[in-house]
């Protein structure tokens, strides 16, 4: 079963470090992982043209074309988002916006597929529920079931607090028990609706 972990984070630091870390858990629990960053990449913004409704494919030909096949196959998806302006990044929420043109072509695209979030915010609470409340509202939208990681610490998904460094994120106790919850409800999930 795959999952498709998406880093929203135009940087390879904090999130790109916590997705990977993420990645490797369910790895370990029989998963198919893949990576899929928006670092380096040419992606342009969703302009609304409505051209997807009627050609059932998105009129930009950018990098954004190469996930739309890797989300074809995924069960599981992961977005991890760094927290800007207390949400989720301008390149989060343009690959959200650009599968308007999967769902063009397949109204249940994401029907049946689960859904995990992870934050990262520069402050201990610096925004990081709000942006998971986005992932998860982009995951209810698509019929996708969305996973948090349960009371006590980790409700809407795994939260990090970077203290705006790389080695903040890796010395984050909490927030690697956050993720740790959120991965093992995440992946029973992926078992319930799917099977390996």
């Amino acid at each position: 079963m795959k999952v498709v972990g998406i880093c929203g984070s135009p940087r390879e630091q904090a999130t790109e470090h916590v997705l990977k870390e993420s990645l490797k858990m369910l790895q370990e629990k029989g998963f198919e992982t893949i990576f899929w960053t928006v670092h380096a990449k040419w992606i342009e913004p969703c302009t609304h043209c409505d051209y997807c409704l009627t050609n059932k494919e998105c009129v930009i030909q950018d990098d954004v074309q190469e996930l739309y096949g890797l989300l074809t196959e995924a069960k599981g998806i992961i977005f991890a988002t760094p927290v800007y302006n207390g949400g989720v990044s301008a390149q989060t929420k343009i690959v959200m916006d650009r599968t308007r043109a999967a769902v063009a072509g397949d109204k249940n695209f994401f029907k049946g597929k689960v859904g995990m979030g992870i934050a990262v915010g520069g402050d201990r609470n610096g925004g990081q529920e709000f942006a998971l409340m986005q992932v998860h509202s982009f995951y209810i939208i698509n019929g996708m079931a969305p996973v948090g990681g349960g009371f006590f610490g980790a409700n809407l998904g795994a939260t990090f607090w970077s203290k705006d460094t790389q080695e903040g994120v890796k010395t984050d106790e909490e927030g690697f028990r956050s993720l740790k919850k959120t991965v093992k409800r995440f992946a029973a999930a992926l078992e319930e609706f799917g099977g390996k």
